[in-house]
Protein backbone atom coordinates (compact mmCIF):
# COMPACT_ATOMS: atom_id res chain seq x y z
CA UNK A 1 0.00 0.00 0.00
CA UNK A 2 1.45 3.60 -1.17
CA UNK A 3 0.63 6.98 0.38
CA UNK A 4 1.11 8.78 3.60
CA UNK A 5 -0.52 7.11 7.06
CA UNK A 6 -2.78 9.83 6.78
CA UNK A 7 -5.01 8.18 4.19
CA UNK A 8 -5.61 4.64 6.25
CA UNK A 9 -8.67 3.39 5.26
CA UNK A 10 -11.36 3.93 8.11
CA UNK A 11 -13.30 0.08 7.33
CA UNK A 12 -9.69 -1.35 8.12
CA UNK A 13 -10.18 -0.05 11.54
CA UNK A 14 -13.46 -2.26 11.82
CA UNK A 15 -11.63 -4.96 10.09
CA UNK A 16 -8.98 -4.80 12.74
CA UNK A 17 -11.65 -4.82 15.37
CA UNK A 18 -13.33 -7.62 14.21
CA UNK A 19 -10.23 -9.81 13.82
CA UNK A 20 -9.70 -9.01 17.74
CA UNK A 21 -12.56 -9.50 18.89
CA UNK A 22 -12.32 -13.45 19.49
CA UNK A 23 -9.17 -12.72 21.19
CA UNK A 24 -10.08 -10.86 24.27
CA UNK A 25 -11.63 -11.75 27.73
CA UNK A 26 -15.31 -11.80 27.36
CA UNK A 27 -15.51 -9.09 30.56
CA UNK A 28 -13.43 -6.53 27.78
CA UNK A 29 -14.97 -7.72 24.47
CA UNK A 30 -17.88 -5.58 24.72
CA UNK A 31 -15.91 -2.02 25.55
CA UNK A 32 -13.32 -2.92 23.01
CA UNK A 33 -16.29 -3.89 20.57
CA UNK A 34 -17.80 -0.36 21.24
CA UNK A 35 -14.01 1.40 21.06
CA UNK A 36 -13.56 0.55 17.77
CA UNK A 37 -16.63 2.38 15.49
CA UNK A 38 -15.82 5.30 17.83
CA UNK A 39 -11.88 5.44 16.42
CA UNK A 40 -13.75 4.57 12.94
CA UNK A 41 -15.92 8.00 13.35
CA UNK A 42 -13.09 9.85 14.89
CA UNK A 43 -10.92 8.74 12.32
CA UNK A 44 -13.63 9.96 9.74
CA UNK A 45 -13.66 13.77 10.97
CA UNK A 46 -9.93 14.25 11.06
CA UNK A 47 -9.29 12.31 7.72
CA UNK A 48 -7.88 14.79 4.86
CA UNK A 49 -9.85 15.22 1.78
CA UNK A 50 -7.76 14.04 -1.34
CA UNK A 51 -6.94 10.61 -2.53
CA UNK A 52 -4.55 8.15 -0.68
CA UNK A 53 -4.18 4.50 0.33
CA UNK A 54 -3.10 3.56 -3.45
CA UNK A 55 -2.27 -0.66 -3.34
CA UNK A 56 -1.11 -2.13 -6.74
CA UNK A 57 -3.46 -5.27 -7.51
CA UNK A 58 -1.83 -6.72 -10.80
CA UNK A 59 -2.01 -4.01 -13.35
CA UNK A 60 -4.74 -2.80 -11.15
CA UNK A 61 -4.34 0.66 -8.91
CA UNK A 62 -7.17 0.68 -6.16
CA UNK A 63 -8.03 3.78 -4.67
CA UNK A 64 -8.59 2.50 -1.01
CA UNK A 65 -9.67 6.40 0.26
CA UNK A 66 -11.32 9.12 -1.33
CA UNK A 67 -12.69 11.56 0.57
CA UNK A 68 -14.93 14.58 -0.68
CA UNK A 69 -17.94 16.23 0.57
CA UNK A 70 -20.42 13.29 -0.13
CA UNK A 71 -18.43 10.60 1.04
CA UNK A 72 -17.51 12.55 3.70
CA UNK A 73 -21.56 12.81 5.12
CA UNK A 74 -22.03 9.39 4.59
CA UNK A 75 -18.81 7.64 6.03
CA UNK A 76 -19.68 10.14 9.09
CA UNK A 77 -23.90 8.54 9.37
CA UNK A 78 -22.21 4.93 9.12
CA UNK A 79 -19.53 5.56 11.38
CA UNK A 80 -22.25 6.89 13.61
CA UNK A 81 -24.83 4.41 13.39
CA UNK A 82 -22.34 1.41 13.89
CA UNK A 83 -21.42 3.13 17.27
CA UNK A 84 -24.80 3.39 18.29
CA UNK A 85 -25.29 -0.47 17.25
CA UNK A 86 -22.50 -1.23 19.00
CA UNK A 87 -23.72 0.48 22.82
CA UNK A 88 -27.37 -1.12 21.61
CA UNK A 89 -25.57 -4.20 21.45
CA UNK A 90 -23.43 -4.13 24.55
CA UNK A 91 -25.02 -6.91 26.54
CA UNK A 92 -24.61 -9.92 23.73
CA UNK A 93 -22.46 -12.92 24.37
CA UNK A 94 -22.38 -13.83 20.45
CA UNK A 95 -18.79 -12.89 19.38
CA UNK A 96 -19.58 -14.25 15.93
CA UNK A 97 -22.43 -11.54 15.69
CA UNK A 98 -20.16 -8.72 17.34
CA UNK A 99 -17.64 -9.81 14.84
CA UNK A 100 -19.96 -9.72 11.92
CA UNK A 101 -21.77 -6.47 12.70
CA UNK A 102 -18.06 -4.41 12.59
CA UNK A 103 -17.34 -6.21 9.24
CA UNK A 104 -20.76 -5.29 7.77
CA UNK A 105 -20.01 -1.76 8.81
CA UNK A 106 -16.17 -1.50 7.35
CA UNK A 107 -18.18 -2.86 4.06
CA UNK A 108 -20.08 -0.05 3.86
CA UNK A 109 -17.36 2.45 4.89
CA UNK A 110 -15.15 0.94 2.21
CA UNK A 111 -17.92 1.44 -0.06
CA UNK A 112 -18.00 4.79 1.10
CA UNK A 113 -14.38 5.58 0.55
CA UNK A 114 -13.61 3.38 -2.87
CA UNK A 115 -11.74 5.72 -5.32
CA UNK A 116 -12.10 2.72 -7.84
CA UNK A 117 -14.79 0.06 -8.88
CA UNK A 118 -12.74 -2.91 -8.22
CA UNK A 119 -12.20 -1.80 -4.29
CA UNK A 120 -15.88 -0.75 -4.10
CA UNK A 121 -17.11 -4.42 -5.24
CA UNK A 122 -15.22 -5.69 -2.75
CA UNK A 123 -16.02 -4.77 -0.29
CA UNK A 124 -20.03 -4.43 -1.85
CA UNK A 125 -19.79 -8.30 -1.27
CA UNK A 126 -18.21 -8.05 2.21
CA UNK A 127 -21.77 -6.73 2.89
CA UNK A 128 -23.78 -9.12 1.30
CA UNK A 129 -22.30 -12.16 2.97
CA UNK A 130 -21.38 -10.65 6.80
CA UNK A 131 -24.67 -9.17 6.86
CA UNK A 132 -26.12 -12.52 6.19
CA UNK A 133 -24.97 -14.01 9.47
CA UNK A 134 -26.81 -11.10 11.36
CA UNK A 135 -30.03 -12.62 10.07
CA UNK A 136 -29.17 -16.22 10.48
CA UNK A 137 -27.64 -15.56 14.04
CA UNK A 138 -31.57 -15.84 15.18
CA UNK A 139 -31.48 -19.18 14.81
CA UNK A 140 -35.04 -19.88 13.64
CA UNK A 141 -36.33 -21.96 10.84
CA UNK A 142 -37.87 -18.86 8.63
CA UNK A 143 -34.44 -17.01 9.28
CA UNK A 144 -32.53 -19.55 7.66
CA UNK A 145 -35.25 -19.83 4.43
CA UNK A 146 -35.56 -16.28 4.27
CA UNK A 147 -30.95 -15.84 4.53
CA UNK A 148 -31.17 -17.84 1.67
CA UNK A 149 -33.33 -15.84 -0.10
CA UNK A 150 -31.78 -12.67 0.74
CA UNK A 151 -28.36 -14.75 -0.29
CA UNK A 152 -29.87 -15.51 -4.24
CA UNK A 153 -30.74 -12.03 -4.71
CA UNK A 154 -27.40 -10.62 -3.66
CA UNK A 155 -25.25 -12.72 -5.31
CA UNK A 156 -27.31 -12.28 -8.37
CA UNK A 157 -27.13 -8.61 -7.76
CA UNK A 158 -23.12 -9.01 -7.26
CA UNK A 159 -22.63 -11.03 -10.69
CA UNK A 160 -24.77 -8.48 -12.09
CA UNK A 161 -22.63 -5.51 -11.53
CA UNK A 162 -19.20 -7.50 -11.91
CA UNK A 163 -20.64 -7.83 -15.14
CA UNK A 164 -21.41 -4.55 -15.98
CA UNK A 165 -17.72 -3.33 -14.20
CA UNK A 166 -15.87 -5.36 -16.52
CA UNK A 167 -18.21 -4.04 -19.56
CA UNK A 168 -17.13 -0.83 -18.39
CA UNK A 169 -13.29 -1.40 -18.00
CA UNK A 170 -13.26 -2.89 -21.81
CA UNK A 171 -15.03 0.60 -22.87
CA UNK A 172 -13.44 3.11 -20.42
CA UNK A 173 -10.23 1.73 -20.13
CA UNK A 174 -10.47 2.71 -16.44
CA UNK A 175 -11.61 1.05 -12.79
CA UNK A 176 -11.89 5.27 -11.62
CA UNK A 177 -15.39 5.66 -10.29
CA UNK A 178 -16.89 8.55 -12.54
CA UNK A 179 -20.84 9.90 -13.39
CA UNK A 180 -22.18 7.10 -15.96
CA UNK A 181 -24.28 8.17 -18.69
CA UNK A 182 -27.19 6.59 -20.35
CA UNK A 183 -25.59 6.58 -23.49
CA UNK A 184 -22.81 4.55 -22.06
CA UNK A 185 -23.77 1.79 -23.27
CA UNK A 186 -24.86 -2.23 -21.80
CA UNK A 187 -21.88 -1.64 -18.56
CA UNK A 188 -23.71 1.37 -17.23
CA UNK A 189 -27.18 -0.25 -17.43
CA UNK A 190 -25.44 -3.64 -15.93
CA UNK A 191 -23.94 -1.44 -12.92
CA UNK A 192 -27.04 0.42 -12.57
CA UNK A 193 -29.53 -2.88 -12.22
CA UNK A 194 -26.55 -4.40 -9.73
CA UNK A 195 -26.96 -1.23 -7.13
CA UNK A 196 -30.53 -0.95 -7.22
CA UNK A 197 -31.14 -4.64 -6.34
CA UNK A 198 -29.27 -3.28 -2.84
CA UNK A 199 -31.54 -0.29 -3.39
CA UNK A 200 -34.52 -2.45 -2.80
CA UNK A 201 -36.03 -0.85 -6.15
CA UNK A 202 -39.68 -2.60 -6.96
CA UNK A 203 -39.99 -5.48 -8.53
CA UNK A 204 -35.82 -6.36 -7.25
CA UNK A 205 -36.92 -5.35 -3.68
CA UNK A 206 -38.81 -8.81 -1.63
CA UNK A 207 -35.36 -9.88 -0.06
CA UNK A 208 -35.76 -6.59 2.19
CA UNK A 209 -39.23 -7.07 3.83
CA UNK A 210 -38.45 -10.85 3.55
CA UNK A 211 -35.31 -10.86 5.53
CA UNK A 212 -34.75 -7.72 8.02
CA UNK A 213 -37.91 -8.65 10.31
CA UNK A 214 -36.44 -12.52 11.16
CA UNK A 215 -33.06 -11.03 11.65
CA UNK A 216 -31.89 -10.69 15.51
CA UNK A 217 -33.22 -7.79 17.78
CA UNK A 218 -29.58 -5.85 17.37
CA UNK A 219 -28.79 -7.12 13.50
CA UNK A 220 -31.89 -5.52 12.54
CA UNK A 221 -30.74 -1.98 13.36
CA UNK A 222 -27.34 -2.61 11.36
CA UNK A 223 -29.49 -3.99 8.37
CA UNK A 224 -31.45 -0.84 8.24
CA UNK A 225 -28.89 1.30 7.92
CA UNK A 226 -26.13 0.21 5.58
CA UNK A 227 -27.09 -1.72 2.73
CA UNK A 228 -29.94 0.43 1.31
CA UNK A 229 -27.95 3.66 1.60
CA UNK A 230 -24.53 2.26 0.72
CA UNK A 231 -26.73 1.60 -2.88
CA UNK A 232 -27.57 5.21 -2.24
CA UNK A 233 -24.05 6.81 -2.34
CA UNK A 234 -23.44 4.90 -5.20
CA UNK A 235 -26.36 6.51 -6.99
CA UNK A 236 -25.62 9.77 -6.14
CA UNK A 237 -21.92 9.75 -7.28
CA UNK A 238 -22.67 7.61 -10.32
CA UNK A 239 -26.08 7.88 -11.62
CA UNK A 240 -27.19 11.74 -11.08
CA UNK A 241 -29.52 12.79 -13.47
CA UNK A 242 -30.64 9.46 -14.67
CA UNK A 243 -35.02 10.25 -14.97
CA UNK A 244 -35.37 6.29 -14.92
CA UNK A 245 -34.54 6.54 -11.27
CA UNK A 246 -37.07 9.78 -10.94
CA UNK A 247 -39.27 7.22 -11.70
CA UNK A 248 -38.44 4.97 -10.04
CA UNK A 249 -38.28 6.37 -6.57
CA UNK A 250 -41.48 8.11 -7.20
CA UNK A 251 -43.37 4.70 -7.05
CA UNK A 252 -41.60 3.66 -4.77
CA UNK A 253 -42.20 5.65 -2.30
CA UNK A 254 -46.11 4.70 -2.62
CA UNK A 255 -45.40 1.96 -3.26
CA UNK A 256 -43.53 0.34 0.14
CA UNK A 257 -46.04 2.43 1.99
CA UNK A 258 -49.41 0.19 0.95
CA UNK A 259 -47.51 -3.20 1.70
CA UNK A 260 -46.68 -1.62 5.02
CA UNK A 261 -50.28 -0.72 5.95
CA UNK A 262 -50.86 -4.31 5.35
CA UNK A 263 -48.37 -6.09 7.08
CA UNK A 264 -48.60 -7.45 10.54
CA UNK A 265 -45.53 -8.15 11.73
CA UNK A 266 -43.91 -4.60 13.49
CA UNK A 267 -40.31 -5.08 11.79
CA UNK A 268 -42.17 -6.03 8.77
CA UNK A 269 -44.19 -2.51 8.35
CA UNK A 270 -40.86 -0.44 8.88
CA UNK A 271 -39.32 -2.80 6.40
CA UNK A 272 -41.47 -1.90 3.75
CA UNK A 273 -40.99 1.96 4.91
CA UNK A 274 -37.06 1.55 4.42
CA UNK A 275 -38.47 0.75 0.25
CA UNK A 276 -40.65 4.24 0.56
CA UNK A 277 -38.21 6.55 2.23
CA UNK A 278 -35.03 5.43 0.08
CA UNK A 279 -37.37 5.84 -3.01
CA UNK A 280 -37.31 9.78 -2.10
CA UNK A 281 -33.36 9.18 -2.18
CA UNK A 282 -33.41 7.32 -5.31
CA UNK A 283 -35.99 10.55 -6.48
CA UNK A 284 -33.60 13.07 -5.79
CA UNK A 285 -30.98 11.17 -7.27
CA UNK A 286 -33.10 11.17 -11.01
CA UNK A 287 -34.44 15.15 -10.81
CA UNK A 288 -30.19 15.37 -10.31
CA UNK A 289 -30.62 19.23 -9.51
CA UNK A 290 -28.09 20.58 -6.73
CA UNK A 291 -31.36 20.23 -4.80
CA UNK A 292 -32.29 16.87 -5.57
CA UNK A 293 -28.85 15.94 -4.18
CA UNK A 294 -28.79 17.46 -1.29
CA UNK A 295 -32.04 16.43 -0.48
CA UNK A 296 -31.40 12.63 -1.45
CA UNK A 297 -27.98 13.24 1.46
CA UNK A 298 -29.66 14.75 3.48
CA UNK A 299 -32.43 12.33 3.47
CA UNK A 300 -30.28 9.68 3.51
CA UNK A 301 -28.64 10.79 6.93
CA UNK A 302 -31.71 11.29 8.59
CA UNK A 303 -33.31 8.40 7.50
CA UNK A 304 -30.45 6.52 9.16
CA UNK A 305 -30.94 7.77 11.94
CA UNK A 306 -34.92 7.82 12.81
CA UNK A 307 -34.81 4.16 11.17
CA UNK A 308 -32.33 2.70 13.10
CA UNK A 309 -33.80 4.41 16.33
CA UNK A 310 -37.29 2.91 14.69
CA UNK A 311 -35.82 -0.82 14.79
CA UNK A 312 -34.21 -0.45 18.10
CA UNK A 313 -38.05 0.59 19.96
CA UNK A 314 -39.58 -2.42 17.66
CA UNK A 315 -36.43 -4.67 18.79
CA UNK A 316 -36.79 -3.27 22.87
CA UNK A 317 -40.71 -4.82 22.30
CA UNK A 318 -39.33 -8.08 20.65
CA UNK A 319 -36.54 -8.20 23.03
CA UNK A 320 -39.08 -7.56 26.49
CA UNK A 321 -41.97 -9.94 25.10
CA UNK A 322 -40.84 -12.44 23.02
CA UNK A 323 -43.40 -10.70 20.35
CA UNK A 324 -43.42 -9.17 17.20
CA UNK A 325 -47.15 -9.19 15.45
CA UNK A 326 -49.41 -6.45 16.01
CA UNK A 327 -52.44 -9.54 16.51
CA UNK A 328 -50.27 -10.74 19.55
CA UNK A 329 -49.38 -6.94 20.82
CA UNK A 330 -51.48 -4.43 23.04
CA UNK A 331 -51.74 -2.18 26.38
CA UNK A 332 -47.82 -1.78 26.59
CA UNK A 333 -47.71 1.56 27.33
CA UNK A 334 -47.34 1.02 30.77
CA UNK A 335 -44.59 -1.46 30.74
CA UNK A 336 -42.46 -0.41 28.22
CA UNK A 337 -43.14 3.75 28.47
CA UNK A 338 -39.74 4.21 27.52
CA UNK A 339 -39.14 2.80 24.20
CA UNK A 340 -42.79 4.16 23.59
CA UNK A 341 -41.30 7.39 24.15
CA UNK A 342 -38.35 7.27 22.12
CA UNK A 343 -40.04 5.30 19.23
CA UNK A 344 -42.44 7.96 18.93
CA UNK A 345 -39.40 10.33 18.48
CA UNK A 346 -38.37 8.28 15.04
CA UNK A 347 -41.99 7.97 14.14
CA UNK A 348 -42.55 12.01 14.05
CA UNK A 349 -39.14 11.95 12.59
CA UNK A 350 -40.10 9.45 9.76
CA UNK A 351 -43.20 11.38 9.00
CA UNK A 352 -42.09 14.63 8.57
CA UNK A 353 -43.67 16.02 11.88
CA UNK A 354 -41.83 19.98 12.52
CA UNK A 355 -38.79 20.06 14.98
CA UNK A 356 -37.85 16.16 14.07
CA UNK A 357 -35.21 15.79 11.13
CA UNK A 358 -37.63 14.08 8.87
CA UNK A 359 -39.18 17.02 8.37
CA UNK A 360 -35.57 19.27 6.75
CA UNK A 361 -34.67 16.41 4.84
CA UNK A 362 -37.65 15.01 3.19
CA UNK A 363 -38.71 18.22 1.91
CA UNK A 364 -36.01 18.84 0.26
CA UNK A 365 -36.67 16.53 -2.08
CA UNK A 366 -40.19 16.85 -2.56
CA UNK A 367 -39.21 20.73 -3.41
CA UNK A 368 -36.60 19.55 -5.55
CA UNK A 369 -39.37 17.84 -7.64
CA UNK A 370 -41.42 20.44 -7.44
CA UNK A 371 -38.45 22.89 -9.15
CA UNK A 372 -38.18 20.83 -11.89
CA UNK A 373 -41.31 21.01 -12.74
CA UNK A 374 -42.35 17.05 -12.22
CA UNK A 375 -45.50 17.28 -10.72
CA UNK A 376 -46.81 14.02 -10.41
CA UNK A 377 -43.77 13.01 -8.65
CA UNK A 378 -44.31 15.55 -5.77
CA UNK A 379 -47.78 14.64 -5.66
CA UNK A 380 -46.65 11.13 -5.11
CA UNK A 381 -44.14 12.00 -2.25
CA UNK A 382 -46.94 13.64 -0.74
CA UNK A 383 -49.65 10.95 -1.05
CA UNK A 384 -46.27 8.31 0.54
CA UNK A 385 -46.09 10.86 3.63
CA UNK A 386 -49.81 10.33 4.74
CA UNK A 387 -49.07 7.21 4.18
CA UNK A 388 -45.87 7.01 6.61
CA UNK A 389 -47.11 8.89 9.24
CA UNK A 390 -50.86 6.65 8.98
CA UNK A 391 -48.84 3.22 9.62
CA UNK A 392 -45.80 3.80 11.46
CA UNK A 393 -46.86 7.13 13.20
CA UNK A 394 -50.08 5.64 13.92
CA UNK A 395 -51.16 2.53 13.96
CA UNK A 396 -48.17 0.56 14.81
CA UNK A 397 -47.51 2.49 18.15
CA UNK A 398 -51.57 2.37 18.69
CA UNK A 399 -52.23 -1.19 18.23
CA UNK A 400 -48.56 -2.34 20.24
CA UNK A 401 -48.69 -0.09 23.15
CA UNK A 402 -52.02 1.00 22.99
CA UNK A 403 -55.57 -0.95 22.85
CA UNK A 404 -56.50 -3.79 24.49
CA UNK A 405 -54.17 -5.23 27.47
CA UNK A 406 -52.90 -8.47 26.06
CA UNK A 407 -51.23 -9.95 29.58
CA UNK A 408 -47.36 -9.65 28.54
CA UNK A 409 -45.21 -10.85 30.47
CA UNK A 410 -42.16 -8.19 30.28
CA UNK A 411 -39.08 -8.90 30.96
CA UNK A 412 -36.04 -6.22 32.13
CA UNK A 413 -34.32 -4.76 29.07
CA UNK A 414 -30.39 -3.72 29.32
CA UNK A 415 -29.54 -0.35 30.41
CA UNK A 416 -27.29 -0.12 26.76
CA UNK A 417 -30.27 -0.27 24.37
CA UNK A 418 -31.79 2.55 26.60
CA UNK A 419 -28.80 4.55 26.12
CA UNK A 420 -28.19 3.49 22.40
CA UNK A 421 -32.07 4.55 21.74
CA UNK A 422 -31.50 8.17 23.50
CA UNK A 423 -28.40 9.33 21.74
CA UNK A 424 -29.77 8.53 18.82
CA UNK A 425 -33.35 10.61 19.31
CA UNK A 426 -30.98 13.66 20.55
CA UNK A 427 -29.64 13.47 17.03
CA UNK A 428 -32.78 13.62 15.37
CA UNK A 429 -34.30 16.29 17.32
CA UNK A 430 -31.16 18.11 17.25
CA UNK A 431 -30.76 18.46 13.44
CA UNK A 432 -34.90 19.13 13.31
CA UNK A 433 -34.44 21.90 15.30
CA UNK A 434 -30.89 23.34 14.48
CA UNK A 435 -31.09 22.01 10.38
CA UNK A 436 -27.87 24.02 10.09
CA UNK A 437 -25.56 21.19 11.49
CA UNK A 438 -26.66 18.84 8.66
CA UNK A 439 -27.07 21.36 5.87
CA UNK A 440 -23.21 22.50 6.53
CA UNK A 441 -22.57 18.74 5.56
CA UNK A 442 -24.36 18.45 2.01
CA UNK A 443 -22.33 18.30 -1.02
CA UNK A 444 -23.65 21.57 -2.40
CA UNK A 445 -23.94 25.04 -1.09
CA UNK A 446 -28.14 24.91 0.70
CA UNK A 447 -30.38 28.03 -0.53
CA UNK A 448 -33.02 26.08 1.53
CA UNK A 449 -35.05 27.04 4.29
CA UNK A 450 -37.34 24.46 5.95
CA UNK A 451 -39.51 26.21 8.42
CA UNK A 452 -41.29 28.70 5.66
CA UNK A 453 -44.81 29.22 6.23
CA UNK A 454 -46.42 27.49 3.41
CA UNK A 455 -44.23 24.50 4.44
CA UNK A 456 -45.26 24.44 7.62
CA UNK A 457 -49.04 24.84 7.06
CA UNK A 458 -48.79 22.59 4.52
CA UNK A 459 -47.20 19.77 6.53
CA UNK A 460 -49.33 20.44 9.77
CA UNK A 461 -52.51 19.77 7.22
CA UNK A 462 -51.09 16.64 6.08
CA UNK A 463 -51.04 15.40 9.43
CA UNK A 464 -53.98 16.37 11.16
CA UNK A 465 -56.07 15.02 7.99
CA UNK A 466 -54.15 11.88 8.21
CA UNK A 467 -54.75 11.49 12.53
CA UNK A 468 -58.76 12.36 12.20
CA UNK A 469 -58.98 9.47 9.50
CA UNK A 470 -57.14 7.45 11.75
CA UNK A 471 -58.96 8.04 14.45
CA UNK A 472 -62.55 7.43 12.68
CA UNK A 473 -60.82 4.48 11.07
CA UNK A 474 -59.42 2.92 13.50
CA UNK A 475 -61.59 -0.03 13.74
CA UNK A 476 -61.30 -0.68 10.49
CA UNK A 477 -57.48 -0.96 10.25
CA UNK A 478 -57.46 -3.28 13.08
CA UNK A 479 -54.18 -5.71 12.67
CA UNK A 480 -55.50 -9.18 11.09
CA UNK A 481 -53.11 -12.39 11.60
CA UNK A 482 -52.57 -12.64 7.67
CA UNK A 483 -49.55 -12.16 4.97
CA UNK A 484 -49.33 -10.11 2.28
CA UNK A 485 -47.69 -11.81 -0.59
CA UNK A 486 -45.65 -8.84 -2.30
CA UNK A 487 -43.55 -9.87 -6.04
CA UNK A 488 -42.74 -12.92 -3.96
CA UNK A 489 -45.36 -14.83 -4.87
CA UNK A 490 -43.94 -15.70 -7.91
CA UNK A 491 -41.15 -17.78 -6.49
CA UNK A 492 -43.43 -18.86 -2.88
CA UNK A 493 -46.77 -19.96 -4.36
CA UNK A 494 -46.19 -20.86 -8.04
CA UNK A 495 -42.30 -21.32 -7.66
CA UNK A 496 -43.16 -23.87 -5.11
CA UNK A 497 -45.63 -25.90 -7.29
CA UNK A 498 -42.71 -25.78 -10.18
CA UNK A 499 -40.54 -27.07 -7.74
CA UNK A 500 -42.66 -29.79 -6.94
CA UNK A 501 -43.50 -30.65 -10.23
CA UNK A 502 -39.45 -30.75 -11.49
CA UNK A 503 -38.86 -33.06 -8.61
CA UNK A 504 -41.94 -35.78 -8.94
CA UNK A 505 -40.88 -35.40 -12.76
CA UNK A 506 -36.99 -36.02 -11.86
CA UNK A 507 -38.12 -38.88 -9.87
CA UNK A 508 -40.05 -40.20 -11.86
CA UNK A 509 -37.46 -39.96 -14.94
CA UNK A 510 -34.68 -41.92 -12.62
CA UNK A 511 -37.21 -44.70 -11.77
CA UNK A 512 -37.38 -45.42 -15.07
CA UNK A 513 -33.80 -45.38 -15.59
CA UNK A 514 -33.55 -47.61 -12.50
CA UNK A 515 -35.89 -50.38 -14.16
CA UNK A 516 -34.21 -49.91 -17.83
CA UNK A 517 -30.64 -50.13 -16.03
CA UNK A 518 -31.55 -53.43 -13.75
CA UNK A 519 -33.16 -54.82 -17.03
CA UNK A 520 -30.31 -54.60 -18.82
CA UNK A 521 -27.89 -56.00 -16.11
CA UNK A 522 -30.55 -58.78 -15.91
CA UNK A 523 -30.06 -59.84 -19.56
CA UNK A 524 -26.58 -58.73 -19.58
CA UNK A 525 -25.84 -61.03 -16.90
CA UNK A 526 -28.36 -64.10 -18.93
CA UNK A 527 -26.06 -64.02 -21.87
CA UNK A 528 -22.68 -64.32 -19.87
CA UNK A 529 -24.06 -67.22 -18.22
CA UNK A 530 -24.89 -68.90 -21.67
CA UNK A 531 -23.50 -66.71 -24.68
CA UNK A 532 -24.94 -68.89 -27.38
CA UNK A 533 -28.46 -67.93 -26.34
CA UNK A 534 -29.85 -65.32 -27.84
CA UNK A 535 -31.76 -62.81 -25.59
CA UNK A 536 -35.29 -63.47 -28.04
CA UNK A 537 -35.27 -67.52 -27.64
CA UNK A 538 -36.36 -69.53 -25.63
CA UNK A 539 -35.11 -69.77 -22.41
CA UNK A 540 -32.61 -73.11 -21.44
CA UNK A 541 -30.42 -74.45 -19.13
CA UNK A 542 -26.48 -73.83 -20.01
CA UNK A 543 -24.70 -76.94 -21.20
CA UNK A 544 -20.85 -76.09 -21.69
CA UNK A 545 -20.63 -79.36 -23.77
CA UNK A 546 -24.24 -78.78 -25.47
CA UNK A 547 -22.94 -74.69 -26.91
CA UNK A 548 -18.94 -75.39 -26.62
CA UNK A 549 -18.19 -74.88 -30.45
CA UNK A 550 -16.29 -78.53 -31.88
CA UNK A 551 -12.13 -77.89 -31.77
CA UNK A 552 -12.21 -78.20 -35.46
CA UNK A 553 -14.34 -75.41 -36.06
CA UNK A 554 -11.88 -73.42 -34.16
CA UNK A 555 -8.91 -74.81 -36.13
CA UNK A 556 -10.54 -74.62 -39.51
CA UNK A 557 -11.13 -70.38 -38.91
CA UNK A 558 -7.72 -69.89 -37.14
CA UNK A 559 -6.16 -71.78 -40.69
CA UNK A 560 -8.22 -69.25 -42.74
CA UNK A 561 -7.16 -66.43 -41.13
CA UNK A 562 -3.89 -67.65 -41.18
CA UNK A 563 -3.63 -68.15 -45.09
CA UNK A 564 -5.43 -64.39 -45.52
CA UNK A 565 -2.72 -62.81 -44.13
CA UNK A 566 0.09 -65.00 -45.99
CA UNK A 567 -1.89 -63.87 -48.89
CA UNK A 568 -1.95 -59.76 -47.73
CA UNK A 569 1.71 -60.14 -46.97
CA UNK A 570 3.02 -62.08 -50.58
CA UNK A 571 0.55 -58.99 -52.10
Amino acid sequence: MTGTNSFFPPALILVAGAMLLPLLMKKIRPWIYVIFPLLTLLWIIWLPTGEGAHLSLGNFNLVLVHKDALSFIFGLIFSFIALAGAIYSFHLKDTAHLCASLLYAAGALGVTFAGDFLTLFIFWETMAFTSLYLIWARRKKESYQAGFRYLIYHALGGGILLAGLVLHFQQAGSLAITSLQTQDGLGAWLILVGVVINAAVPPLHPWLADAYPKATVTGAVFLSAFTTKAAVYVLLRVFPGWEVLLVAGSIMTVYGVVFAILANDIRGILSYHIISQVGYMVAGVGVGTTMGLNGSAAHAFSHILYKALLFMGTGAVLEATGRYKLTDLGGLSKKLKAPLILYMIAAFSISGVPLFNGFISKSMVVAAAKEAHHSWAMFLMLLASVGTFLSVGLKLPYFTWGGKDKGLQVKKLPANMYVAMSLVAFICILHGVMPGLLYQLLPFPVDYHPYSTSHLLETIQILSFTLVGFWLARKKLVPHAQIALDVDWLYRYPGKKAGQFILDEAVAFFTWTEKVARQGVKISADWIKNPMELPASPKTSYSPDRYRPPLRRVISWLLVVFILLIALSLI
